[in-house]
């Protein structure tokens, strides 16, 4: 299918990061540079700081300490500079208006004008109708479902959506919170198919409980327990020992996998 979607290289480079929330240290990190295009995942148990750290990268939280640079421009605390570069998708719950009598295609064009700072009107200028559909296509969603109330939606097609929300701008760079969490297993499977394509011109940067779907497709890893604890190619990262740094006694070895059980294990504990 062609969109019009072009191939852009982008990066994101984090220095000297530090996050406090109520008085308490959240995340550290010193260094970490992820370059596109290809899909990197970030993992660690809950409350690890993965959320905080897409957040950071995006601009919607401000560290007490250090930058965040994304294709040169340093986007610290400025999320109107981060959304040139950065399409983000939040987790399901966090979505608010989910209840409300939008369709998805018009979730996907208000986006596009808001972003655009053209707010929107009764009638839809053609460039937004036109990005709105692509979006929509390239994230696979059926045309019967393009209409239908957000809430009508399964978790799957909820979640393309949400997609192609953040994709109608064409940024170069997509952040994703736990893209693969409350879809179906067969859905998944389609959601991750779908990120390993985007990968191949963008760079996909995605948080993850079972790093196992995405992994044909990823690049490399990040470790996070409120700082990154290792860091690099999947093969490197998710060893046993370095897992078991992080997950402690979630790391259960069956030969010949390894396998995370995390689902309520909080950051920090065995």
């Amino acid at each position: 299918m062609c969109t019009g979607f072009a191939v852009v290289t982008a990066f994101i480079r984090v220095e000297d990061l530090v996050v406090v929330f109520r008085g308490e240290t959240v995340l550290e990190v010193g260094e970490l540079e992820l370059r596109g295009p290809g899909l990197y995942q970030i993992l660690g148990p809950n409350g690890a700081g993965k959320t905080t750290l897409l957040r950071t990268i995006a601009g919607l939280v401000k560290p007490v300490k250090g930058k965040v640079i994304v294709s040169g421009v340093d986007v610290t605390g400025r999320p109107e500079s981060a959304g040139r570069f950065i399409g983000y998708v939040p987790q399901h719950e966090h979505v608010s208006g989910y209840s409300y009598p939008i369709t998805a295609y018009e979730m996907v064009v208000s986006a596009l004008m808001l972003h655009r700072k053209r707010w929107p009107r009764v009638r839809t200028p053609s460039w937004a109708r036109e990005a709105a559909i692509n979006a929509l296509k390239e994230v696979g969603l059926g045309e019967n479902a393009w209409f239908k109330k957000v809430s009508e939606l399964s978790g799957g097609q909820l979640q393309r959506v949400l997609i192609a929300r953040a994709l109608a701008h064409n940024p170069p760079i997509l952040l994703m919170d736990e893209p693969l969490s409350a879809v179906d297993p067969r859905g998944r499977v389609g959601i991750a198919r779908l990120l390993g394509r985007l990968a191949e011109r963008k760079l996909v940067v995605v948080t993850s409980h079972d790093p196992s779907l995405l992994l044909e497709y990823t690049k490399g890893i990040v470790l996070l327990n409120r700082r990154v604890v290792a860091y690099g190619p999947p093969r490197e990262v998710l060893t046993v020992e370095k897992l078991r740094k992080v997950y402690g006694g979630a790391v259960v070895v069956l030969e010949p996998h390894t396998h995370i059980c995390d689902s309520h294990l909080p950051a920090g504990r065995g």
